[in-house]
């Protein structure tokens, strides 16, 4: 028989990781966004365990474990926060409520798995059938661009890691990717079949994996796997584009993606490091000699071998930024390790990446629709990540203390002195990572 597991978070892209993962760990889940939701749940189905976060929309996690020892008095109970941290707070938990544990975010998502199972053995695991809808990215197939691309901003200095403890911040100039055309770019082969790749396909097949429309739900996405230190993939599709995001315990380390745009010769065509007839006579030299294309341009001077790693690195980097400007399109979850062996790692912080993925990449028009002017926000009372953790201007650095719910945001757009779409993008980079909320809304980033 197989276990049944309670876990209650509102952030619902963070219940989707969590219930995969004890899904895979043995356990069936019942999964609750509200503490009501929880109770009602717990009544019906007597759980096993619960793992309860302490901070609930409509109650607070405590009263929820209250409520479910009246039902079961000897019920296992793991608490998980993101406010209330530090010692006294997991010893009062432990005393008054009995806990098993007292996890604070961001967690180590096994760490909690291993606990579970320890104190609640899992049931057999079944072995998945096979879905006839695996996500794969196609090393071999490109895809033309399905609408425009517009120019991207990429700053110089980005920050890498290698193989074993080795990491770098490298400087360059600020580079700007040209846009793209549908239908108008050139298909350049990236190396003949049977080439190594810098990282294989990906695929799904576990019909567990959580799935989803992406909508404006990719920051909530990353920072899903941030808080509970997650290693695995996020991709996503648009019609035939697919792209893939790589995590390594938490942090955003790599990507792919079978667009003709973003491979790596057509990037640095775009970011003017190539001619398109020098890319077309690397490319037909690297078929000939079964080289790759990257070793064909350092050896034709075209490429300093100390460069290779600084434009792979932007190309991932584009990669991952363009996903922010989908407003349509889907997502799966994979909780799979693909990249531990790569050469090649990005060290970016997730909070900055959302951050400068919603200001490049997030419309007017869309900014519009997310924010009104007579909208009023303050500061959340469960931020995903410190604000001294994030990269700001010093205008955006003067305005927020003077974000506290009394003002609309036609006022602290008045106040910064910048256009409409500049402090909007802002704010909601700011609500996207959850430091900055609608008043008695809860997490509102989350469309």
């Amino acid at each position: 028989m197989v276990p049944k597991i309670l876990v209650v978070d509102d952030n619902q892209e963070l219940l989707s990781l969590l219930t995969q993962l004890f899904e895979e760990g043995g356990y069936q889940v019942l999964g609750a966004g509200k503490g009501r939701q929880a109770l009602d749940l717990g009544e019906e189905h007597l759980p096993s365990l619960a793992v309860l976060d302490v901070l609930l929309p409509d109650m607070m996690g405590y009263a929820v474990a209250e409520g479910l020892r009246k039902l079961q008095p000897g019920l296992p109970i793991i608490f998980i926060t993101g406010v209330f941290r530090g010692g006294k707070h997991a010893s009062e938990a432990q005393a008054k409520y009995r806990a098993l544990g007292y996890f604070e975010k961001p967690f180590d998502a096994n760490v909690l798995l291993r606990l579970v199972q320890k104190t609640v053995p899992p049931g057999a695991q079944e072995v998945p059938p096979s879905v006839d809808d695996p996500f794969d990215v196609e090393l071999d197939v490109d895809v033309e661009q399905d609408e425009p691309l517009e120019a991207m901003e990429l700053t110089g200095r980005i920050k890498v890691s290698g193989g074993g403890n080795l990491s770098a911040e490298i400087r360059g100039a600020n580079l700007t990717a040209a846009p793209v055309t549908p239908g108008k770019a050139a298909v350049f082969r990236p190396a003949p079949p049977g080439t190594p790749a810098l990282a294989g396909p990906t695929r799904a097949t576990d019909p567990k994996s959580r799935r989803g429309e992406l909508r404006d739900n990719l920051p909530a996405l990353i920072t899903a796997f941030y808080t509970a230190k997650e290693t695995g993939e996020l991709g996503c599709q648009r019609g035939q584009v697919k792209k893939i995001i790589y995590f390594e315990k938490g942090q955003p380390v790599y990507a792919l993606s079978n667009m003709v745009s973003d491979r790596f010769g057509e990037f640095l065509v775009r970011v003017g490091k190539l001619k398109p007839d020098q890319l077309r006579q690397a490319t037909a030299a690297a078929e000939a000699s079964k080289k790759r294309l990257g070793d064909v341009l350092i050896e034709r001077g075209l490429l300093k071998d100390t460069e290779r790693l600084y434009y792979v690195a932007q190309q991932v980097k584009a990669i991952i930024y363009s996903l922010f400007g989908w407003e349509d399109g889907s997502y799966v979850l994979n909780f799979k390790d693909r990249v531990s062996a790569e050469s090649i790692k990005l060290d970016i912080h997730p909070a900055n990446l959302i951050i400068r993925g919603v200001k490049k990449l997030y419309k007017a028009e869309r900014l519009r629709r997310l924010l009104h002017p007579e909208d009023r926000l303050m500061p959340s009372n469960q931020p995903s990540f410190p604000l001294e953790e994030t990269e700001r201007e010093r205008w955006e650095t003067d305005l927020m203390p003077k974000i506290d719910g009394t003002r609309t945001l036609a006022e602290l757009q008045a106040m910064a002195n910048r256009p409409e779409h500049v402090v909007y993008g802002f704010l909601y980079a700011m609500m996207a990572i959850n430091i900055l909320d609608r008043p008695g809304s809860g997490t509102t980033a989350r469309a």
